[in-house]
């Protein structure tokens, strides 16, 4: 028997409904365990009936900045305006030449920035988020 309260499912014996390995990664499993009240223990309870209506192309997605499947430029705010671009799959700053390599588009499915040049590739940083630098490659939708 589970019960639900304060955002947590605990059930009969005590021990509350988590993610593992305590991680906001896709396809983590789910256990429980003793109360930590940490975030990988805490849910929220949307009912069918009240669930928003799906966002199509061109809504802005609330929370995230993007309108939906739009394209974008990324813009340096140093004083030559340059364009986030690609060299291969490394991001690079460039003076606007219209190739796709400079356009992006906000994917709301995978919550990530895609490239208009590799449409199933996503920004993200390199190597797993352990290098500073940013590039394209296939999307994984993990916090890096």
């Amino acid at each position: 028997m589970w019960r639900y309260e304060n955002n947590m499912f605990t059930n009969e014996r005590g021990t509350i409904l988590m993610v593992k390995p305590e991680r906001d990664r896709e396809n983590n499993y789910i256990g429980h365990d003793k109360k930590n009240g940490n975030m990988f223990q805490q849910f929220d309870v949307i009912y069918a009936d009240e669930l928003p209506a799906e966002p199509k192309k061109g809504d802005m997605m609330p929370g995230w900045g993007f309108k939906i499947g739009v394209p974008f430029h990324i813009v340096s705010n140093l004083g030559e305006g340059r364009y986030l671009d690609l060299v291969g799959n490394q991001a690079v700053i460039k003076t606007r030449n219209g190739f796709p390599s400079q356009g992006w588009w906000f994917d709301h499915k995978t919550r990530t920035i895609k490239s208009w040049r590799t449409r199933s590739y996503t920004l993200q940083m390199q190597s797993n988020g352990k290098s500073n630098n940013m590039v394209v490659t296939s999307t994984n939708s993990q916090w890096w």
